[in-house]
């Protein structure tokens, strides 16, 4: 059972290697582009931008766990409330930012 498992894990190594697709200069040319940039039909290069979900979540609970250590009176949801507020927008702006050459 040993050898078999070794074998196909050979054989699934071997395989992809096996089919390499050659290229022409024009395919070669556009594979350079990331995801986040692509030529328009004008020749511009046109970037995506984030619309900033994940900082803004990732900004909201970091700044919820920062405002309820820095609130230590009281129950503490007052500097939760407001560090979730202020983490969400600051993580959202910094997200959004353009990041395309």
């Amino acid at each position: 059972m040993r050898t078999l498992m070794l074998a196909i894990g050979a054989a699934s190594l071997a395989v992809p290697a096996s089919f390499v697709v050659p290229t022409d200069g024009a395919s070669a040319k556009k594979r350079h582009y990331s995801y986040r940039e692509w030529r328009g039909r004008d020749g511009r290069m046109y970037c995506r931008k984030s619309n900033g979900t994940t900082g803004l979540i990732v900004g909201g609970v970091g700044g919820a766990l920062v405002g309820r250590a820095v609130d230590t009176r009281g129950d503490r949801a007052t500097g939760t409330i407001l560090g979730a507020a202020a983490g969400a927008l600051i993580g959202k702006e910094i997200d959004s930012k353009r990041r395309c050459r």
